[in-house]
């Protein structure tokens, strides 16, 4: 059962905009967490990729944090990253979920900028890695075309099959597989989901974790 597993365990959960509104994934999958025991610390800066988290780095827009049933702590316009060997050495989590990819997949670019999303990822997970923190990582999921952002169907899936082949040790929840193309959750922006969006990603991503053989194996 879930509540088995997460009972006594403590999860870290860090990420870009994705979880910076209480009624992002700072609410639905934090409260899924909790809901099954877990003592569950999330912190959220907009704008932020992965290497922002191996040095303190200020946010672009804002960020949000919060610790277990307390309430969504929204950070003002200086928010940053705080370094995640910081975050683990306080925290001790026994499981670290990263919530990132949106915001390196360059969607207005040409091209997916590769070597540098390679440098990005594999400089996060080795740092993570280093302190031998189970790890999950989870990717981005459809939106539909068109948005401010020129997120498009295929960028997406090359993001996503990159950072598929690049997290470990981390093990990888593939959010693509929660919706199809023509299935995407409306948004607010053509990135960012609406309420009802990210409680079903959130829903989603949660049934995934707790089956990850790196989760069900985790002990508090």
């Amino acid at each position: 059962m879930a509540t088995a597993l997460l009972a006594g365990l403590t999860v870290l959960m860090i990420g870009d905009s994705h979880l910076t509104t209480p009624n992002y994934l700072m609410g639905s999958l934090h409260e899924n967490l909790v809901r099954q025991g877990a003592v569950v610390h999330s912190l959220g800066i907009c704008g932020a990729n992965a290497a922002d988290w191996i040095v303190a780095t200020k946010g672009t827009c804002g960020g949000a944090e919060r610790k277990d049933n307390g309430k969504v702590n929204v950070l003002g316009p200086g928010a940053s990253t705080v370094p995640i060997k910081t975050l683990i050495g306080q925290d001790k989590p026994n499981l670290v979920v990263v919530i990132m990819g949106d915001t390196m997949a360059g969607y207005k670019n040409p091209d997916l900028p590769k070597s540098w999303i390679w440098q990005q990822v594999t400089g996060l997970t080795k740092e993570i890695g280093s302190t031998k923190t189970a790890c999950v990582w989870v990717g981005p999921a459809f939106a539909p075309e068109g948005g401010a952002y020129g997120k498009s169907f295929s960028r997406v899936q090359q993001m996503s099959s990159m950072l598929a082949a690049n997290v470990a040790p981390c093990a990888f929840i593939d959010s693509l597989k929660f919706t199809t193309p023509t299935t995407a959750w409306p948004t607010t922006d053509g990135q960012h989901f609406m309420t009802s969006g990210y409680k079903q990603w959130g829903d989603a991503i949660f049934k995934t974790l707790v089956e990850l053989p790196a989760v069900k194996g985790l002990k508090p």
